[in-house]
């Protein structure tokens, strides 16, 4: 079962609005390692990155208390200021290894309610740190960010990356007869939610079904897999963090092309999902096809192409026109329009 708390995270009671910035960002800093990337980190009013390439890749991400995460789930679990800190350097961490790039920093802004622990918030800059380093990002660490106070947690992130000479892969570059390849997992992260909202509790869950809800808490993108990919000539890529579909539609879209997924392919994907499935009487096929948060990467390269290490190919791309989907299922339309498979939408609540 996942830890709730990090070894030698502070036990205290101090909340957030009984210490000035100072002092807090006094508690912050010591937990957040540096790496050659960055060159100024934390502590004056800008950082300083090098940018070897002569280009930076950018993205930006953001988690709200209660949209994003529960402090308190249904099923009684307690998100950790490490779940949020990782998550947030994971998905930040998976766009730029979605551009065949390798990340050099990260920027974080905190919007803390004044009656949130101290200890809290020294775990999410562990998590933090304990993410970059746990998911092999290397030349990248926290270079700076802000605080601020606010009603609830938000989390943002933004993240510089480094293209070590390639061109970007991009979503518009898939082919008639690519394969389509995925590399890292698919439907987990969404089961994880789906228990983490459920009734059963947490205590309860057994090691299959703990799994998934760590994979939720704390993400594992396969950061390897993008650059492995751009050496290997991939022509498209994406972070797949809103559902297999709804993203393969966007790099089909972005490609003028159809992305035909071989169901036979996907079958593995379901099998450490059915502890979950049994357990809240749902078909694992809807997690596969609409769950996104396990950020793994969905990419085409040429056809005849030996796919790099961790990847698996689970389809190919078709010519688009005459009223065909975006994705298709051997070749039948995917039924995307079903609540458990359309992909998460942040304004479709």
């Amino acid at each position: 079962m996942i830890t709730t708390r990090t070894d030698g995270a502070s036990q205290s009671a101090v909340v957030v609005g009984e210490l000035d910035e100072g002092a807090l960002l006094a508690r912050i800093f010591p937990r957040l390692a540096g790496s050659a990337s960055v060159l100024l980190g934390p502590g004056d009013d800008a950082a300083v990155v090098a940018a070897p390439d002569g280009r930076t890749v950018v993205s930006i991400d953001t988690q709200v208390q209660d949209l994003d995460f529960r402090l308190l789930w249904p099923n009684g679990y307690r998100s950790t200021g490490y779940d949020v800190g990782w998550k947030a350097a994971a998905q930040n961490l998976s766009d730029i290894n979605a551009m065949g790039a390798v990340a050099t920093s990260l920027v974080v802004s905190l919007n803390l309610p004044a009656g949130t622990l101290v200890s809290w918030v020294e775990e999410l800059a562990e998590g933090l740190s304990a993410a970059i380093a746990g998911l092999g990002a290397e030349d990248c660490s926290v270079a700076g960010g802000d605080l601020s106070g606010g009603r609830e947690i938000v989390v943002t992130v933004a993240v510089l990356g480094n293209l070590q000479g390639r061109d970007p892969v991009l979503r518009s570059g898939a082919r008639v007869g690519d394969i389509v390849a995925l590399a890292g997992t698919v439907g987990r992260a969404a089961a994880g939610w789906a228990l983490l909202e459920g009734t059963t509790a947490v205590a309860e869950l057994n090691p299959e079904q703990d799994a998934v809800v760590e994979l939720f808490c704390r993400p594992r993108p396969p950061l390897a897999a993008g650059p492995a990919a751009a050496r290997a000539g991939a022509t498209a890529m994406l972070d797949i963090s809103d559902g297999l579909l709804r993203d393969g539609g966007r790099l089909a879209k972005a490609s003028n092309v159809v992305v035909d997924l071989d169901p036979a392919a996907l079958e593995p994907f379901a099998a450490p999902l059915r502890a979950a499935a049994d357990l809240l009487g749902m078909d694992p096929w809807g997690w596969i096809l609409g769950g996104g948060e396990d950020h793994g990467l969905l990419c085409t390269f040429p056809a005849g192409s030996q796919l790099p290490h961790g990847f698996v190919a689970i389809g190919s791309v078709m010519a688009g026109g005459d009223g065909l989907p975006p994705v298709t299922i051997a070749g039948e339309a995917a039924h995307s329009a079903e609540p458990q498979t359309a992909g998460w939408d942040h304004f479709a609540l």
